[in-house]
C-alpha cells in the first residue's frame, strides 16, 4: 500500500528562495546607500576641506650651514673640535700659527712709538724757537733805537755842516754810521721773521710726526685684527659638519675648513607645483612628516615664497624662446619654519626627506576678490 504523505518528486517550495532574493536586495540597497553616503560625505569632505589641502614629498629639511674659514695664512697649530661636535657661538675652532703676526704687531707698536718720539722732539725745538724769537724781537728793538739815534743824529747836525759849524766829513761819517743802523734794523727784523717762519715749519714737522704715528697705529690697527684672527671661534651655535681642516696644514685666506650647522634654525623646503600655489600664502599652518621618524606629525607654518620657480635660478636657467617648446609644470621652492621640540631636532639632519601638507583653507577666498579686482582694472584699462 502505497504511502500518500511523501510529497510528489517534482514539488518545490518558492518560500526559501524568495527569502534570499530578499535578503539579498536588502544588502545591495545597503551598500549602495552606503557609497552613496560615502560619497556624499568625500564631495563634503572635498569641497570644504580636501580641495584646500596642498602636499608634496618633494620636500627636505634644510639649515643655513656656515662656512668657517681663515682670515689669514698660516700653519694650523690646534683643532679643538671634532667631527659632529655641538658648539655654541664663540667657541674656539682652530688656531693658526699667531707668532708672525705677533712680530708685526710688536713692529708697528716700535713705529708708534718712533714717530711719538719725533713728534715730541720737533715739540721740544718749537719750545727752544721761541726763546730764539724772543731774542731776535729784544735785537730788532735795540737795532731800530740805534737807526732812530743815527738818523737823529744825521739830522742835527746836517743843518750846521751846511753853515760850516761842523765838517762835512763828521756829516758823512753820521750818515754812514746811520745806513749801517738801518741795515742792521732791517737784518734784525729778517731775522725775526725767520725765527717765526722756523716755527711753522716745525709745527709741520709736528704735524708730519703726527701723520706718521697714525699711520703706524693704523697699521697696528690691521696687525692686531690679523693677530686676533689667528684663533677662529664659532659665530654660530651648530654643529660641526664636514671637516677638513688639521693640526700642521698650512692654509690660504678664504679656504674653507669646516662647515657649522646651526641644527637649532632649521627649516625645510617643499617644492611645490605651480598649480598649487593659487591659494597658498605665507602663515598658513603646514603638517610635516618626516621619512625618519614614521608616525610623527611635526607643526610648522609656511615662511616665505620663492620669487621664482627652481629653474629660474638655476646655473643654466631654460630658454624656452629657442628651439621647440615643451610646456613643463615648474616648481616654486616654499620656505616652511618647524616647530619642534629639542628632542625632535635633534634627530632633524638637513637633507631629510619629508612629506608637506599645506592647509590653504584661510585664502579660500582669494580667487574670487582676485577676479573681482581684476575685472576693475580691466575695465579702466578699457576705458
Amino acid at each position: 500500500m502505497a504511502d500518500t504523505n511523501t510529497p510528489p518528486l517534482d514539488s518545490t517550495d518558492p518560500a526559501p528562495e524568495t527569502a534570499q532574493k530578499r535578503q539579498v536586495r536588502i544588502i545591495l540597497v545597503l551598500a549602495a546607500c552606503a557609497a552613496l553616503i560615502a560619497i556624499v560625505a568625500f564631495a563634503i569632505h572635498h569641497e570644504t576641506w580636501g580641495k584646500y589641502q596642498q602636499s608634496t614629498d618633494d620636500a627636505y629639511v634644510a639649515a643655513d650651514g656656515v662656512t668657517i674659514a681663515p682670515k689669514v695664512a698660516g700653519y694650523v697649530t690646534k683643532v679643538f673640535v671634532i667631527d659632529n661636535q655641538d658648539v655654541k657661538a664663540g667657541d674656539p675652532l682652530v688656531e693658526v700659527d699667531p707668532r708672525d703676526y705677533k712680530a708685526q704687531s710688536a713692529q708697528f707698536v716700535a713705529q708708534v712709538d718712533v714717530a711719538k718720539a719725533n713728534a715730541a722732539g720737533v715739540t721740544a725745538q718749537i719750545s727752544e724757537q721761541q726763546a730764539a724769537i724772543a731774542k731776535a724781537e729784544a735785537d730788532l728793538a735795540a737795532a731800530r733805537q740805534a737807526a732812530a739815534y743815527a738818523n737823529g743824529e744825521v739830522a742835527r747836525y746836517t743843518p750846521l755842516a751846511a753853515t760850516g759849524a761842523d765838517t762835512r766829513d763828521h756829516l758823512a761819517q753820521l750818515k754812514n754810521d746811520a745806513a749801517r743802523a738801518d741795515a742792521q734794523s732791517a737784518a734784525a727784523s729778517a731775522a725775526l721773521d725767520a725765527a717765526h717762519r722756523r716755527i711753522a715749519t716745525l709745527q709741520a714737522q709736528v704735524g708730519q710726526a703726527s701723520a706718521q704715528g697714525e699711520a703706524a697705529r693704523a697699521q697696528l690697527d690691521a696687525a692686531n685684527t690679523n693677530l686676533a684672527s689667528t684663533l677662529i671661534r664659532a659665530t654660530v651655535d651648530g654643529r660641526v659638519g664636514d671637516k677638513s681642516v688639521q693640526a700642521g696644514q698650512f692654509v690660504q685666506p678664504a679656504s674653507r675648513l669646516l662647515t657649522l650647522v646651526p641644527v637649532s634654525q632649521m627649516y625645510i623646503t617643499a617644492n611645490f607645483k605651480e598649480t598649487q600655489m593659487g591659494l597658498m600664502r605665507v602663515g598658513q599652518p603646514v603638517s610635516v612628516h618626516v621619512d625618519a621618524l614614521p608616525g610623527v606629525e611635526i607643526a610648522a607654518r609656511v615662511q616665505s615664497i620663492s620669487p621664482g620657480t627652481g629653474a629660474q635660478f638655476s646655473i643654466l636657467p631654460p630658454q624656452n624662446a629657442t628651439g621647440n617648446f615643451t610646456k613643463i609644470v615648474q616648481r616654486v621652492p616654499v620656505r616652511i619654519a618647524i616647530f619642534a621640540g629639542p628632542e625632535t631636532r635633534s634627530l632633524l639632519v638637513p637633507g631629510m626627506s619629508v612629506s608637506v601638507d599645506v592647509n590653504t583653507i584661510s585664502a579660500r577666498d582669494a580667487n574670487d576678490r582676485i577676479a573681482q579686482e581684476q575685472k576693475s582694472h580691466n575695465a579702466a584699462a578699457g576705458q
